[in-house]
């Protein structure tokens, strides 16, 4: 039976030339007990649509009706987690539970009141930290102190908007579990607005696409038929999961390319060179160069990083050791602060070595220099300049022989490869935030450096422009084969970019637990990885390689072994299959 119905709703904001259509003729039935995950690109409307189901906007046509009535404003029968935690910042945890209930259940005794807080809290792990302060948790923590507030409430339908988005890779697992939980043990409807397909998956009945504005509007739902309880890692092997996983993405991205088409300016890089690869350089330097293997191309002799603290030196990382190949692209992978981003730091030369080496192309690394290039997660551009000047910034100093016209080129060619050719003199101020990344790749790439540094340079955008930006970065970087390293929390994206995969150890003194070898063709998009059959045996490996170090463990070498072995076995069974179809 239909608990909530949303019927011709359409939403604009500002008048005039500054008219923004945002949504128009969204229609969808939701029946009492379901979870319906809506997935959508940013700045789609998916807020806006969650802030009218809560009834905290108006909409100009259509509208939601809740059992029967139409929603006319916000009330206590639905309940709504935003991104953002808005909680009282001098009240403890169990205060702002209780501001909620008290609200909502003024009517009961002190006793049912508080009977009720301590339910929730209890339901969400905050019993530990009921006196606390907002300012004394974890980001994880306090999205806790949102969902327990709200279902303190006892709601009808629980509203759900992006609330793990803004959290780590490992708290948001842990997160989506307890949501999963709580939704089965409370039977709520709920509806969820999210940017990733494995989380929609993970807890949705229905996973409904909002396609992107203006005029957005819902897209071709999909039916999750997994059983419950679901187990991110058992649905790694699972037919189903594999066959909607690739449907929904393969949808999402269709819609995006239509969103993003561009055309390219037909250009050539003029054949000029860099200052850091110019006859120029000391006759010392060139016979180095000139000796250098291809295969160890870059050199990581046991690094060390030590840091003085007050209780004494810590050591981040030890004994890193690692040769990389000419052209060869690496992504590093592990749990928060296993000393993935201080590596790159130090190859970049931004971080002092405490002990080991790093030599690249012969030279060993002391300090930073324009033969490395950065994208790190925030692009840092230079807000008054356009996105042209921006890069051009650094090509004018890498190339200062030279001509105008051929540093311009060059600037250009770049932006026109990762989809700017028609934005690219918009000042850097006025970009989305998947736009200045883009500007910060083709930044990177112009300077035609010996290596690429990218620490996670996806991380702050939505998984959607991620996928894109993603593929924008295979199209360029297969043009070049530049040396790379990418730091990463994203197993898929590891997979997609890489010739290896590393793995780091828990920290302190973290090292590298596994290197794996992706033996995937290049060139590589996300369509074409999903589709591989050998695809989700490499994703094995790495989520049980993160499983095993979850929650600060320290794995045996067998235990590591037998992860390496499943992959094999599995890309072995997989193999021997495909052979006796053939046949």
């Amino acid at each position: 039976m239909s608990i909530l119905e949303i019927s011709g709703l359409s939403k604009h904001y500002g008048e005039g030339v500054e008219r923004s259509e945002i949504l128009s003729e969204v229609n969808l039935k939701v029946n009492e007990g379901e979870f319906i995950a809506i997935v959508g690109f940013s700045g789609s409307g998916k807020t806006t649509l969650i802030s009218a189901l809560a009834g905290l906007i108006e909409p100009d046509q259509g509208g939601v009706i809740f059992r029967g009535k139409e929603i006319v404003g916000p009330g206590p029968e639905r309940g709504v987690v935003f991104q953002s935690y808005s909680l009282m910042p001098w009240l403890s945890v169990q205060g702002n539970v209780a501001l909620a209930v008290d609200s909502v259940f003024g009517a009961k005794s002190r006793a049912e009141r508080k009977e009720i807080v301590t339910k929730y809290i209890d339901m969400v792990g905050l019993s530990p930290a009921r006196d606390r302060k907002p300012s004394e948790l974890s980001g994880g923590m306090r999205q806790r102190v949102a969902v327990a507030r709200a279902l303190a409430m006892q709601p009808d339908v629980l509203l759900m908007d992006e609330p793990l988005s803004a959290l780590d890779a490992l708290t948001r697992a842990k997160l989506q579990d307890e949501f999963a939980a709580i939704s089965q043990q409370e039977k709520k409807t709920i509806i969820l607005v999210t940017n990733d397909v494995d989380e929609a998956i993970l807890l949705a009945d229905r996973i409904i696409p909002l396609k992107p504005g203006p005029n957005a509007t819902l897209g071709r739902e999909f039916k999750v038929n997994l059983p419950r309880p679901r187990d991110r890692g058992a649905m790694n092997s699972d037919p189903e999961f594999i066959s909607l996983r690739a449907a929904v993405t393969e949808f999402l991205m269709e819609v995006g390319q239509e969103r993003n088409a561009d055309i390219e300016r037909d250009i050539s890089l003029p054949n000029i060179v860099p200052i850091t690869q110019s006859e120029e350089l000391p006759a010392a330097y060139q016979r180095e160069s000139e000796t250098v293997r291809q295969e160890r191309y870059l050199e990581f002799s046991q690094l060390k990083k030590v840091y003085p603290t007050p209780k004494g030196p810590l050591t981040v990382v030890d004994g890193f050791d690692l040769k990389v190949a000419k052209g060869e692209f690496i992504t590093l992978i592990g749990h928060s602060g296993c000393g993935k981003s201080t590596v790159l730091s130090m190859v970049a030369g931004l971080n002092e070595i405490t002990q080991g080496g790093i030599i690249l192309d012969g030279t060993h690394v002391t300090r930073a220099g324009p033969d490395r290039a950065v994208v790190f997660q925030a692009p840092s551009l230079m807000p008054w300049l356009s996105a042209y000047d921006n890069v051009a910034l650094g090509v004018d100093r890498v190339y200062p022989r030279a001509s105008r016209a051929e540093r311009k080129d060059v600037a250009e060619y770049y932006l026109s490869r990762v989809g700017l050719s028609d934005s690219m003199h918009k000042m850097a101020v006025d970009l989305s935030n998947g736009m200045k990344q883009r500007v910060g790749i083709a930044r990177a790439f112009a300077l035609s450096p010996k290596l690429l540094l990218l620490d996670e340079p996806f991380g702050m955008l939505d998984s959607l422009t991620r996928w894109e930006l993603q593929d924008v970065l295979m199209d360029v970087w297969k043009r070049s084969k530049v040396t790379a390293i990418c730091v990463t929390h994203d197993v898929d994206e590891a997979i997609l970019l890489a010739d290896r995969v590393v793995m780091m150890s828990n920290g302190p003194s973290a090292r590298i637990g596994n290197i794996m070898k992706v033996d995937l063709p290049r060139p590589r998009s996300r369509k074409e990885l999903l589709a591989h059959p050998d695809y989700y045996a490499y994703r094995e490996e790495l989520l049980g390689f993160l499983d095993a170090y979850e929650g600060g463990a320290n794995p045996s070498d067998e235990q590591l072994k037998s992860i390496q072995e499943k992959r094999a076995a599995r890309l072995a069974r997989q193999r021997a299959s495909a052979v006796t179809t053939a046949a």
